[in-house]
């Protein structure tokens, strides 16, 4: 059994996901996650079954002036409230939901989202650069606000992903690309359920209370609901994409042990909390559900335990 120094050892340098799968192996264990759950629109349609896409290995780094805009971004996107504070209003990184440092394939991995950009986007209406993508992130995942373009992070972060997309196709969609899109769940997704998965599986990392730890000032295992967590409108609280991502990854190192219907459940159980408010937010929050979260996989303005969710 791994204690909780030792997770916490492990976060802190970043060990790859081979390195966590093998110290793993004999832990009751940890778990990431994020949204909420319920699916009558939801595809059963999983990652081709393909061998994901190998991005180029760190020891191939360049060292000329452009390697050090890939080794910036590198930093900037494992340690994005350090390198990039003022742009962050949580205590998340980058890597928080985008695993291994932006290489792990199911976890929307860098490599997979550089070569699908410019895309037109449903959530601005509009086709989007991938620098726009990145502001977007900013904005939302990292409850802060957007660099503007052509600033030097966006450009460090660009380059970052073009470096580890480097032999990707462009435009096309790889195996490992984004998070895996799980069937519906057999029974609907439940709160209470939820919480026992919770408490089983994950408050050994991110606590009981859900607000995550932290070793020296830096995050190890972050918050998943709060205020220093991701606000209303990041894509984490969309129950789809927490339970694809806790499905492929959660508990950290052990991803794929739980069940769909687990993985339903307890992402359901983990955006079933009060977070920061969606920017978006137009006055009240029935008006703001009806515009951007009228779907059943958020739980935006819903009530949860006497209290509806997004009220001021």
């Amino acid at each position: 059994m791994i204690d909780r120094n030792s997770l916490i050892r492990l976060a802190l340098v970043g060990a790859s996901s081979a390195v966590l799968n093998a110290a793993f192996a004999d832990a009751s264990a940890p778990a990431v996650a994020s949204v909420s759950a319920s699916a009558s629109s939801v595809s059963a349609a999983a990652s081709p079954a393909k061998k994901p896409f190998t991005p180029p290995a760190e020891a191939s780094l360049p060292t000329d002036g452009f390697g050090q805009s890939v080794k910036l971004g590198e930093q900037i996107f494992t340690h994005t409230t350090q390198f990039a504070g003022k742009y962050v209003g949580n205590t998340l990184n980058c890597a928080s939901c985008h695993l291994d440092a932006g290489r792990k394939a199911d976890s929307s991995p860098l490599w997979g989202a550089y070569p699908l950009y410019p895309a037109y986007r449903a959530k601005n209406n509009r086709v989007n650069s991938f620098a726009e993508r990145m502001q977007g992130c900013f904005q939302y995942s990292m409850n802060g606000k957007a660099p503007p373009l052509g600033d030097p992070v966006l450009l460090a972060l660009e380059s970052y992903a073009y470096w580890l997309a480097k032999g990707a196709p462009v435009g096309t969609r790889l195996a490992g690309q984004g998070y895996p899109k799980l069937p519906a769940p057999a029974q609907k997704a439940d709160y209470a359920r939820g919480g026992a998965i919770y408490a089983q599986h994950c408050a050994l990392c991110h606590g009981a209370d859900g607000q995550g730890q932290s070793s020296g000032g830096a995050t190890v295992f972050p918050p998943l609901w709060g205020a220093h967590s991701f606000n209303w409108g990041a894509g984490m609280g969309d129950i789809q994409n927490a339970a694809g991502f806790i499905k492929a990854n959660m508990p950290l190192g052990l991803g794929g042990t739980l069940t769909d219907q687990q993985a339903w459940d307890v992402a359901t159980f983990m955006d079933s909390h009060e977070r920061p408010q969606d920017p978006r937010f137009v006055g009240s929050v029935a008006a703001t559900r009806a515009k951007f979260h009228d779907t059943p996989l958020s739980m935006y303005g819903q009530k949860v335990n006497g209290r509806v969710l997004g009220a001021p």
